[in-house]
């Protein structure tokens, strides 16, 4: 499911991370890609300011669409 993710795509939280000041649904874009499944998150406020980056699993966050999906779509992420 998250083995698609990459360089610049939104994602949401699916967890809370109390210990980071993350909560689930906080949505952030990925900024680096350090290795499979680990990359570099940046959150911003409505106004484009940064509230945090973190490094995070790809198993903690998932992959926001702004398009309708396919079923063929769906089946290859």
């Amino acid at each position: 499911m998250n083995s698609q993710m990459k360089l610049l795509d939104v994602v949401a939280l699916i967890e809370d991370l109390p210990e980071l000041g993350l909560y689930r649904g906080q949505v952030g874009t990925i900024v680096e890609v350090y290795e499979p499944g680990v990359f570099e998150v940046e959150f911003s406020d409505l106004n484009g300011r940064a509230y945090a980056i973190e490094t995070l699993n790809a198993d903690r966050m998932m992959l926001l669409h702004y398009q309708r999906l396919s079923e063929e779509m769906l089946v290859q992420t």
